[in-house]
């Protein structure tokens, strides 16, 4: 039976309509795919309050959950991850001020440019309808 594991991710829209996405480290599980910030859903925590408290450990940055995308699994090696994505905004500072704590790279792309990175394979669904 694959170790199940429970994440949210988050798509942070700017004022232009542009979703933040982030490239994983070299180094680490997926090293070099493109993501959906967030992460692990702890102990007692909702998916809501797990996604603002990822985004303020990954990048320092406090978000306001808007509403849901989907949620999508995916069976990896290291086990099956079960993903719920969720439309966010920043609510303190600029996106500008981000910082990169866990990612080797991050980009502001509109919905239509999406596709030009290699995304991890549990957010691809996400992207399908984040582009539409």
């Amino acid at each position: 039976m694959p170790k199940i594991i429970r994440v949210v991710a988050a798509a942070i829209m700017d004022d232009e309509g542009n979703i933040f996405c982030a490239q994983r480290p070299e180094g680490k599980d997926l090293a070099g795919y493109w993501e959906f910030p967030g992460g692990k859903i702890e102990e007692g925590e909702s998916p809501e309050e797990a996604l603002v408290r990822e985004i303020r450990e990954e990048f320092g940055a406090k978000i306001d959950v808007l509403s849901y995308v989907n949620e999508a699994s995916y069976d990896y090696s290291f086990g099956t991850v079960v993903m719920k994505t969720y439309r966010a905004r920043l609510i303190s500072g600029d996106k500008s001020e981000l910082k990169l704590l866990e990612h080797q790279a991050d980009a502001w792309l509109s919905p239509r440019d999406l596709h030009s990175v290699q995304w991890a394979p549990v957010d691809r669904e996400a992207v399908e309808i984040l582009s539409a």
